[in-house]
């Protein structure tokens, strides 16, 4: 595969990660969305259901990773696909029950524990992190 198909076939993946953020409010059920828009200030959690929120949340993060994990091939080839999936999947048991606990047993008196994972959970932050890791991990070998 030529240079540029490669770096074209990244914008696209980058533009649907783009996509998949705009569109998840009409894609996923979040009852967040609009509580830390502004209600996180004046008002106590929103009304969820766990079940519902938990699986679309993991349809997120799977979606995510599933590009992110494309983007990795493109720009590394195979050298990094099996630490990439193994990196997701353990971050996403993780953050899934730390996020299960504070939904469940509320141990801290502010928004940011939430806020946080969740945003772990739902953008796709460790392909920030992940790139220049690879880049940088493939030019010193």
């Amino acid at each position: 595969m030529s240079k540029y198909l490669r770096y074209f076939g990244v914008l696209v993946l980058f533009i649907a990660l783009v996509l998949v953020r705009a569109f998840a409010k009409d894609l996923f059920y979040d009852p967040f969305i609009e509580y830390f828009k502004d209600a996180y200030l004046h008002s106590d959690l929103p009304n969820y259901n766990l079940m519902d929120l938990l699986l679309n949340i993991f349809y997120r993060y799977v979606l995510n990773t599933l590009i992110s994990i494309g983007i990795i091939y493109l720009l590394f080839q195979k050298y990094f696909l099996k630490f990439s999936f193994q990196f997701y999947s353990i971050t996403f048991v993780i953050l899934l029950v730390l996020l299960v606990i504070v939904l469940k047993y509320n141990l801290f008196e502010s928004y940011l524990p939430l806020f946080y994972i969740r945003r772990f959970l739902i953008h796709p932050i460790f392909i920030l992190l992940l790139i220049p890791v690879f880049y940088y991990q493939q030019k010193d070998a």
